[in-house]
């Protein structure tokens, strides 16, 4: 059986009391916990000094929510397990929590929340645990619920353990069917202990993804998988309207470059014709 939690057993199942308080007590893991957290705060890009409202999806025992609340957000959670909310509550952390699926969709108003971040949860709903499962729908239900929840120009940052590209593949194009833009930001690349994968997905259109960590900057492009430029392309398909950058694109531009000159000829001219301006003599002579 492979060493994937996500492939011994559902999370609510594999995240029973044992395995909750075993998460929580374990040094290293809190520390990696940590330093995950941090980073994929730091890559929300959150306005400074101003304390905003955060979910946490798949927030466990709540590690990830207490970096926030250190940061002076506050935060809702939601979890699978209720095992792993229990040990939240115990440990008395400050966010509010929520038992939930979600693969079910996020059940809260439009724009209630600045941003969102997730540790180690989003390749779970990769697997179909149930019959009825169907990870793109689930997928698909619960992107379109997050970006639904929240406030437009804000961000969400999931940083996740990828199986393989074809995984990568499923998540980024449900994120881009429900309306997301973003990509992949990938820290450390040429570690194989250190190295993390982020998916920064972005509300308020295009924006350019954020530097990768441990990258000389000349080479941190590689380090970055952008899918909002594939997103825009699948759109212009769909229009009818030729893809950005190719020949037919091009020569449109140019088409339009030129026709645009032609308006503001004839409007310049449709001006100094009605103004009768005395300072430029005969109008014919401007062209």
């Amino acid at each position: 059986m492979s060493g994937r939690p996500e492939h011994q057993a559902p999370p609510e199942i594999f995240y029973g009391e044992d395995e909750a308080r075993k998460y929580s007590r374990n040094t290293r893991m809190m520390e990696i916990q940590l330093v995950m957290s941090e980073r994929a705060v730091e890559l929300l890009c959150l306005p400074e000094n101003q304390p905003c409202h955060i979910i946490d999806l798949g927030c466990g025992s709540g590690l990830s929510g207490e970096t926030l609340t250190e940061q002076g957000h506050t935060w809702t959670g939601v979890d699978i397990s209720s095992a792993m909310l229990g040990v939240a509550k115990e440990r008395e952390v400050e966010g509010d929590l929520l038992l939930g699926d979600l693969g079910q969709g996020l059940p809260f108003r439009a724009g209630a929340f600045d941003g969102a971040i997730s540790i180690s949860a989003l390749q779970w709903l990769c697997n179909a645990d149930q019959r009825s499962h169907n990870p793109a729908k689930r997928l698909y239900t619960f992107f379109s619920s997050l970006y639904s929840c929240l406030s437009r120009g804000s961000r969400a940052v999931f940083q996740f353990y990828p199986e393989n590209s074809s995984q990568v593949e499923l998540i980024t194009s449900q994120a881009m069917k429900a309306g997301f833009t973003g990509g992949l930001v990938v820290d450390y690349p040429n570690s194989t202990k250190a190295k993390k994968f982020f998916l920064c997905l972005m509300t308020g259109g295009q924006q350019p993804l954020p530097a990768a960590l441990g990258v000389d900057s000349r080479e941190n492009a590689p380090n970055h998988v952008a899918f909002s430029q594939k997103r825009d392309r699948v759109k212009q398909l769909r229009s009818g309207k030729a893809p950005k950058k190719s020949r037919d694109w091009i020569l449109e531009k140019k088409k339009n470059v030129e026709d645009d000159k032609e308006r503001k000829r004839e409007k310049t001219l449709n001006l100094l014709v009605e103004s009768d301006h005395p300072m430029y003599g005969k109008v014919s002579n401007l062209f």
